[in-house]
């Protein structure tokens, strides 16, 4: 999905700030230190997020896309555990709400067998 065109422009001005919420900027720190560490490099982090079925591609913000490609990677690797995985994502479901988590696929994770409660990725 990533590398298409027509997708229109990034609006930017001088007013533009780089993160819309707390939770964008660990997401960022995170993936940096990660790749810093060795896990991955920028190309393996580029190719999950264009591995991502386009519905969440298309249906997931710019740092969405991120942390779903730095799951993929841990669990590829297998750093992450299912029952960590499934656990992280109903802790961090508390008070992050800004769309249905349930109206997209999110690639080859499985959130069905846990509580989605309100909310997307709480990450604030």
């Amino acid at each position: 999905m990533g590398g298409q065109t027509g997708f229109g422009p990034v609006p930017l001005d001088e007013h533009t700030e780089p993160f819309e919420a707390d939770w964008e900027a660990h997401v960022f720190a995170v993936s940096t230190l990660l790749m810093r560490a060795g896990l991955w490099n920028i190309d393996e982090f580029r190719d999950a997020i264009e591995r991502l079925p386009p519905e969440t591609y298309l249906g997931s913000s710019y740092y969405e896309r991120w942390l779903y490609a730095m799951e993929t990677l841990l669990r590829e690797r297998g750093l992450l555990p299912e029952h960590v995985f499934a656990e992280l994502q109903h802790v961090g479901h508390e008070g992050h709400d800004d769309h249905d988590h349930d109206d997209h696929d999110h690639g080859d994770h499985d959130h069905g067998d846990h509580d989605h409660g309100d909310a997307e990725h709480g990450h604030d």
